[in-house]
Order: C-alpha cells, then sequence, then structure tokens
C-alpha cells in the first residue's frame, strides 16, 4: 500500500514567485529566506516521494467568488499555471496522477466529504510557490492538488480541516501501489492585506502556532475562525490549511527542521517538516 513519508507545511507568498522568476535568490535582500529550504530539499532529494498532496487556496485564478466550493480535489493529467494577472509565470506544468486522484476523491466522498471534482484546474501561486521552494527546477513527482475555501466566509473550521487530512491519510493507506507520498500544506503565517490593520503580523502568534502544529494540533482545532483573524490577521485564516497536513500525519511526529522569518513581503513566514513517529 501507499504511504505518507512526511508532511510540510510552508508560506505561499506571490512575491516569492517574482523572486525565483527573477533569479533573486542569493541576492541579500532573499538569500536568508531561500537559505531556510535547503534542509527541506535535501530531505526531498533523499525521499524521493512519487506523489505530492498539495493543499492550498486559489485567490480568485480559477475558483472565484461566484462559484467557491469549500473543497475542490483535482482529478486531471496536468495542471497548468494559471495568468494572475500579469501573465503566465514561467514555471512547468504540473503533472498528475489520475488513479490516485480518483481513488482519494471515491475515499474522500465514503468519508462523508462533500467535495468538487476538478477535471480541469489551473493552479495560481498558492500552489506554484510551494512546488519552486521544495523542488527549484523540475518538479520530479506527480501531484494532487486541493483548494480549501479560506478566501469566501464562511470558511470550513480548524477542525473541518484537520479531519479532511485524517480522510486523506485513509486514502493515501487504501491506494493499492507502493507509492510514497508527501503532504504539503501551504498559507500565511500571521498577515493582513487590507483595512486599517493592514500590514499587521504577529510574531507571537506565529511562534505558537509553530509550536503546536507540531505537539498539539487539537489545540488549534478549538481556536474560533475569528480568533484566528483577530490575532493574526485577516489573511492568516489560511493557515487552517495546515491542520489538513497535521491531520494526515500520527499523533506524533518527529520535527526534522522548522524555519521562520518576518517579514516576508508583509507576512510572517513558516516551514516545518514532519516525520511520523511511531504510534
Amino acid at each position: 500500500m501507499a504511504h505518507i513519508v512526511g508532511g510540510i507545511g510552508t508560506t505561499h507568498i506571490p512575491s516569492i514567485g517574482n523572486a525565483v522568476d527573477r533569479k533573486l535568490q542569493q541576492t541579500p535582500q532573499w538569500k536568508s529566506f531561500f537559505d531556510g529550504y535547503v534542509p527541506v530539499q535535501e530531505w526531498l532529494a533523499r525521499k524521493k516521494p512519487d506523489i505530492a498532496i498539495v493543499i492550498y487556496n486559489d485567490h480568485g485564478a480559477d475558483l472565484f467568488l461566484d462559484k467557491m466550493p469549500t473543497f475542490a480535489v483535482g482529478a486531471a493529467a496536468e495542471y497548468p499555471p494559471a495568468d494572475e494577472g500579469w501573465g503566465v509565470r514561467p514555471v512547468p506544468t504540473a503533472e498528475g496522477d489520475v488513479d490516485f486522484s480518483w481513488h482519494t476523491i471515491e475515499s474522500l466522498i465514503d468519508d462523508e466529504f462533500d467535495i468538487t471534482i476538478c477535471q480541469e484546474l489551473a493552479v495560481d501561486h498558492g500552489f506554484l510557490v510551494p512546488m519552486n521552494l521544495l523542488w527549484p527546477g523540475d518538479w520530479p513527482v506527480r501531484v494532487l492538488p486541493i483548494a480549501i475555501n479560506v478566501i469566501q466566509h464562511p470558511v470550513p473550521t480548524p477542525l473541518r480541516c484537520y479531519k479532511l487530512g485524517q480522510a486523506l491519510r485513509r486514502a493515501v493507506d487504501t491506494f493499492p501501489t507502493d507509492a510514497r507520498v508527501v503532504v504539503v500544506a501551504t498559507g500565511g503565517l500571521s498577515h493582513q492585506l487590507n483595512g486599517e490593520r493592514a500590514g499587521f503580523m504577529s510574531r507571537s502568534f506565529d511562534q505558537m502556532f509553530l509550536d503546536a502544529i507540531e505537539g498539539d494540533p487539537m489545540s488549534l482545532t478549538r481556536i474560533p475562525r475569528q480568533e484566528y483573524m483577530d490575532r493574526a490577521g485577516a489573511e492568516a485564516i489560511e493557515v487552517i490549511m495546515w491542520l489538513a497536513m497535521r491531520g494526515a500525519m500520527n499523533a506524533k511526529v518527529r520535527r526534522v527542521h522548522r524555519f521562520y522569518q518576518m517579514p516576508v513581503s508583509l507576512t510572517g513566514a513558516g516551514l516545518v517538516l514532519f516525520e511520523n513517529e511511531t504510534e
């Protein structure tokens, strides 16, 4: 059967993609940030996952406010980069895994998740930036994109995201191949891009979140959605997507790497990599 080799949580700040495209990774402004990802890149090179489940949110590139599914799951053979208003970025088209996608879709529906099935899906910076950061250059994994609505309220609860991760774990565990799967969750950390608090960030919230996602994820499921936005900024509600990654992991995990930097384009930027501890 397939199995999960690790879980990753990472920011997906759009300016990072611009830095990649302009080859600014080793400039003084960006070097410390990109260096923070090297240990995870090296881990991925050693583990060689076959499939990446990438949990992200669409920012209006393919899914928009007129029809915004709570959970949208890809079922395509490939996922092209979307044009977010300034042209299509020079990145690869991500390769899908149709068999794994449909197995996961059927398993999620059996688990009573009402999902939107996307047989065509263009992916934006929420998906593309993590792929750039984790696999510089070509992308040697097949992907299953899962878009969670954290844009149009009401958004799902933190607990529902955690339960989605548990359901994804069951799907992986019953997929009848020896595929190695990494679960990547994206978004945040603290930031607010609009209104009177535009530019708001919270180092204390970010550090609390990074501690809890490792050692006490259930405490994060008990924080109300409004409290996430009050404490960390309106757009920081994105971090509930990390709970889907954590729900797919064992109750006890081993931290392989953790990195944090503030600010990165008016955002607290975080990265974690976990492996499962034996239950």
